[in-house]
């Protein structure tokens, strides 16, 4: 298992977009999940002491084994097209520190107070969306945009989030709060892990035996975080090493991919898949009684059990979208997976404009099957946005 990948080239890999489509489908459907009452509570996040998961604790997982499943490829991609290690670094660094202003902006939403600012939480929230799109709009398809242009829009994007952090108040008026990391939010999480796993894949990243030690060490100090091993030294880059493992997980998968397509044998890479997700759910069950299933804690078995979901997903999506060759059926949320960052931030706009014009859903359509419905139809109504605005050159992209 020691073998260094020498990368050829190959088509791209259709199935890992189909894969992060769906999966930020459900994230935006999962997402919708809270305004709902009467529903099953396997849809639910299940209670941080609670031993067990529920659908919308296995969507962050699986997006988190996404995000390595493409590190990999970009960053052969970037040294095909002749960019050196410094400019690359440099890239990762920008792309994270995008993630982490993104993400701590979003989770104080919540804590604004508006009678200490001069306008409402939505407001400053549509503000906000506004600002990360002028700031991280791919303006290099707008060809009528000059140069100057692009830069006026950018400054005045950093103009409109700096003024959001300026007035922005939560706590009381004796005792106000301004912008804090309270927690880093979905995507600064993201962020930290992507940042600790693109930097190992560049330096270790070609030899596969180094990224099972390193996923090895990962888990180790998963458990860590719970109180064992602690003669050994801890480590931590900021957020639970759990985050870094589900994230390196994925990119073994795409480095075993990359190896099995050069020997052509991508069968055995599949079987290798079933393998490792099987052996993991099954570990992760098998370490249990030591450390309850929880995605809010983060344990070693929630983590592990959701590794090996998400190899068997990948799997899934392999065989039917690259092998058998059948993606139209993901026609319809094809834009999740190719303009995912913007469809991720839509409802943030979308949300507080609703309630600006007070609208409220129908009773009927916020309990039970009738709200599911409901939710899953919202997913996909972002979805179709997402693509128009993809059509007319509107995408994020850090």
């Amino acid at each position: 298992m020691g073998t260094t990948i020498t990368y050829v080239e190959t088509k791209r890999t259709q199935s890992i977009d189909v894969f992060r489509a769906v999966t930020m489908f459900l994230m935006i459907f999962v997402n919708d999940i809270p305004s709902l009452k009467e529903v099953p509570n396997w849809l639910k996040h299940t209670a941080a002491q609670e031993d067990g998961m529920g659908l919308s604790d296995v969507v962050f997982p699986l997006f988190l084994f996404i995000v390595g499943l493409s590190i990999p490829l970009a960053i052969n991609t970037r040294r095909k097209k002749g960019y050196n290690e410094v400019s690359t670094a440099m890239h990762i660094v920008s792309r994270t520190i995008a993630l982490l202003v993104m993400g701590v902006l979003m989770v104080n939403i919540g804590r604004i107070n508006p009678d200490l600012m001069p306008f409402g939480k939505s407001v400053w929230q549509i503000l906000m969306t506004v600002g990360i799109m002028l700031v991280w709009l791919y303006y290099k398809p707008i060809a009528y945009l000059t140069k100057a242009g692009v830069i006026a829009l950018k400054c005045l994007g950093i103009g409109v989030l700096l003024y959001l952090v300026f007035v922005f108040k939560g706590g009381t008026a004796d005792n106000p709060i301004g912008i804090k990391p309270y927690w880093w939010g979905i995507l600064g999480l993201i962020g930290w892990a992507y940042l600790l796993n693109a930097f190992f894949f560049m330096f270790l990243g070609s030899k596969i035996k180094y990224i099972i030690l390193g996923c090895l060490l990962l888990f180790l100090f998963n458990i860590q975080e719970f109180g064992y091993f602690t003669d050994l030294p801890s480590f931590k880059i900021v957020v639970s090493a759990s985050n870094h493992l589900l994230v390196m997980l994925g990119a073994l998968c795409t480095v075993l991919l990359l190896r099995y397509k050069e020997q052509k044998n991508e069968n055995r890479f599949l079987w290798i898949l079933l393998v490792i997700g099987v052996v993991l759910i099954a570990f992760g069950f098998f370490i249990r009684p030591s450390f309850i299933i929880s995605k809010i804690m983060a344990t070693p078995s929630w983590t592990i059990i959701c590794g090996g979901i998400a190899f068997l997903l990948f799997g899934l999506f392999y065989i039917v979208v690259d092998k058998w060759g059948q993606s139209t059926w993901a026609n319809i949320i094809k834009p999740a997976g190719t303009s995912t960052l913007t469809c991720y931030l839509l409802p943030f706009l979308i949300y507080p404009l609703l309630s600006l014009l007070n609208f409220r859903w129908p009773e009927f359509v916020t309990h039970g099957w009738a709200g599911i419905i409901k939710s899953l139809l919202f997913a996909l109504v972002v979805i179709i946005i997402t693509g128009g605005l993809e059509r007319i050159k509107i995408k994020l992209k850090v």
